[in-house]
């Protein structure tokens, strides 16, 4: 069943003392007389691997006469009898009947065609050429051309032909060749290339594939993913982005499309029942441990939770199992969750802002501009926006240095009487230099009554060394007083001692300490207490230098001190952190992990959260937008549309109105 020297991933095995005869029986008098037992037919047929379940079929149409599969379908219904069909099938037959359903009919369901192709070795595509032709006396291709078009038709016609090659020798020349073949294609080329893109990521060999794309991240700064998005559009670029991923990684590839499958309101089923169906004996422990690892919840849960009945059940058994409880990786994930802390110490990705100095700039026409948009009856919005969000913040300084010079006004003054409302907040943000607008900040949220230790949290935990020093002086120049005071007087236990050892701006800028770092490791599982073993250090001690760790080693270091706490307890830390903690102390340790961890992704995370559900938290929305639109906007945007599968840009959109909602586009630079 599995290949000769590699060890069998997937969750359905061949069922020992399997007899053809008895179980025909057994499915033959399940579905006698009225009504039938579902529970014995989805016992059985998710117990048998699909060889066996081939031979059910041959020993029921020798015994009476009746096709199995067609008996199947007159008793059962819905999403049920799809799974149960499904299994009765031979692989190659399946994949062929999902392609002939995406194709059939007025529209395309283009995500089968698209996860389909994109995931499937040589052999599997040979198989299912011949399985399309030998089922429906049709040839594939032809029909794929007859509904498909440009260069996504393209794409799928060169993965029709299963000619990837299989070489796991790599050449370092035809590596350094492609890379600059695909940076020429895009990137530098006004109008993209397709042709080099369909040719390289269509033929060339998965090992070879993932050498390119490790040195076109670090030759160009960008990782493929983005050219992709920013090159490519419609289908043809989600064809090609799931392309590599499942070069990367197939089970990764799944292990998203589960989950996505069933996040959110409603589930798709059809995805659903292709993935378990299809993997089950392929690579399903594969896909459940990336799932854990990336998800930090099992599949089997999130099955459990998404679905009911005699459905859930047989998912349930194709699934083969529960992973260990939320928050720990059984091994093999450990060891999985332990390379992708490796692969992000190496990774260096380039940040990038979405708002960069305006080329031919001058500060004199632009106060000019913004003089007449202010002056007399009524305001041209329109101009003010145009021109704040696409300066740079030094050149705004410039303008309002101008605007002063000459006009004997203040700009900012000028503003605020002009414009209200968020768009002012946002306009009024931008103007302000990035330390006095952060002081501002975490000003505002110690005002008043109440202290909205969410907005103290995300400044200090993200900003770094520099940055805060820079804060610090502003609130000094701004406020009279030192931020450190009003943290002590506006905060409280050991909230106030994380915020406060934050704000000194004292974490070490070194490399990594290895022996260091598993010192470290072994204080984080002792005070989250789930280490093996405890020191006789006391409580208040540990306390102490645990947040001591997280407020002051260098994030280099602190990646590593992380990676070794999950080779020590088989633990994620920030799933122990949740789970052991809680209120703001735990949110603020949170963060820091988060933004040790990855920076955009904790940003598109809030900018999420700030959008989804009922009303928009503006304050969040605009802060961000503000305070990231020069460092890493472009990246924040990356990791929205990865995780949520909508764009930064269309979340936006559909949550605001108005001149704030141009201002909020203008910032974030672009569609993905």
């Amino acid at each position: 069943m599995a290949n000769m020297g590699k060890r069998y991933r997937g969750s359905i095995t061949d069922y020992a003392d399997f007899d053809a005869n008895k179980d025909a029986e057994t499915l033959y008098t399940a579905m006698k007389g009225f009504g039938s037992d579902k529970e014995a037919i989805l016992e059985l047929i998710t117990s048998r691997s699909n060889k066996q379940r081939q031979e059910i079929c041959q020993s029921y149409k020798s015994l009476y006469g009746k096709d199995l599969i067609a008996d199947l379908k007159y008793e059962l219904t819905g999403k049920f009898e799809r799974l149960i069909v499904g299994l009765m099938r031979p692989l190659a037959y399946f994949d062929a009947k999902e392609i002939k359903d995406a194709i059939s009919g007025i529209g395309t369901d283009e995500k089968c065609l698209i996860e389909i192709l994109a995931s499937r070795t040589n052999q599997q595509i040979h198989q299912l050429v011949e399985a399309y032709k030998d089922a429906y006396e049709r040839n594939l291709e032809e029909d794929v051309i007859a509904d498909t078009s440009g260069h996504f038709k393209k794409m799928l016609v060169v993965l029709l032909q299963g000619t990837r090659e299989e070489d796991d020798v790599v050449s370092e020349d035809l590596v350094t060749q492609d890379v600059k073949d695909l940076y020429e294609a895009g990137e530098m080329k006004w109008g993209t290339d397709e042709a080099q893109f369909i040719y390289i990521l269509g033929n060339r060999s998965k090992q070879h594939l993932r050498l390119v794309f490790d040195e076109y991240l670090k030759t160009t700064g960008i990782p493929i993913e983005a050219s992709i998005r920013g090159e490519l559009s419609g289908d043809f670029e989600k064809l090609m982005l799931a392309v590599v991923k499942c070069i990367r990684s197939t089970a990764e590839y799944f292990a998203e499309r589960l989950f996505k499958a069933m996040k959110g309101l409603g589930t798709r089923d059809n995805t659903l029942i292709r993935i378990m169906v299809s993997r089950s004996e392929l690579d399903m422990l594969d896909i459940r441990e990336v799932f854990r690892t990336k998800y930090e919840k099992s599949l089997y849960s999130m099955i459990k939770n998404d679905t009911s009945g005699e459905y859930k059940k047989a998912l349930l058994k194709l699934c083969g199992g529960d992973d260990d409880a939320a928050g720990q990786f059984f091994p093999e994930a450990a060891k999985v969750a332990y390379q992708m802390w490796e692969l992000s110490a190496v990774a260096r990705v380039e940040l990038k802002g979405t708002v960069r100095p305006a080329p031919n700039f001058d500060p004199e026409a632009d106060a000019k501009a913004l003089r007449k948009a202010m002056k007399g009856l009524g305001t041209d919005e329109d101009t003010i926006i145009d021109i704040i969000t696409h300066r740079s913040n030094d050149q705004r300084q410039q303008i309002r240095q101008t605007f002063k010079s000459h006009f004997g006004r203040d700009l900012m003054a000028d503003l605020k009487s002009e414009i209200s409302g968020n768009l002012s907040k946002l306009i009024l943000g931008l103007m302000m230099p990035p330390a006095h607008y952060d002081a501002k900040q975490l000003k505002k949220a110690m005002e008043g009554a109440g202290t909205d230790e969410q907005a103290l949290i995300e400044i200090l935990a993200t900003r770094n060394n520099q940055e805060i020093q820079a804060i610090n002086e502003a609130y000094q120049e701004d406020y009279h007083k030192s931020l450190e005071d009003d943290l002590s007087s506006d905060t409280s236990g050991h909230l106030k001692r994380i915020l406060i050892s934050l704000a000194t701006a004292n974490r070490d800028e070194g490399p990594e300490n290895s022996d260091q770092a598993r010192e470290d490791a072994q204080v984080i599982a002792e005070i989250l207490e789930i280490a093996d073993t405890t020191t006789s250090s006391d409580k208040p001690s540990l306390e102490t230098r645990f947040m001591s760790i997280l407020c002051t080693r260098s994030y280099h270091h602190l990646r590593r001190v992380f990676q070794e706490f999950i080779k020590m307890t088989n633990y994620d830390v920030e799933h122990t952190i949740k789970k052991e903690m809680s209120g703001d102390v735990r949110d603020a340790l949170v963060a820091i992990v988060q933004s040790v961890k990855n920076k955009p992704l904790f940003f598109a995370d809030k900018l999420y959260k700030s959008m989804k559900g009922a009303g928009t938290d503006e304050k969040t929305l605009t802060r961000i937008m503000v305070s990231r639109s020069e460092t890493d906007l472009l990246n924040i945007r990356r990791e929205f549309i990865e995780k949520y599968d909508k764009s930064l840009h269309h979340v936006i959109e559909s949550d605001n109105s108005g001149d704030y909602l141009k201002a909020l586009l203008a910032l974030c630079g672009g569609e993905d």
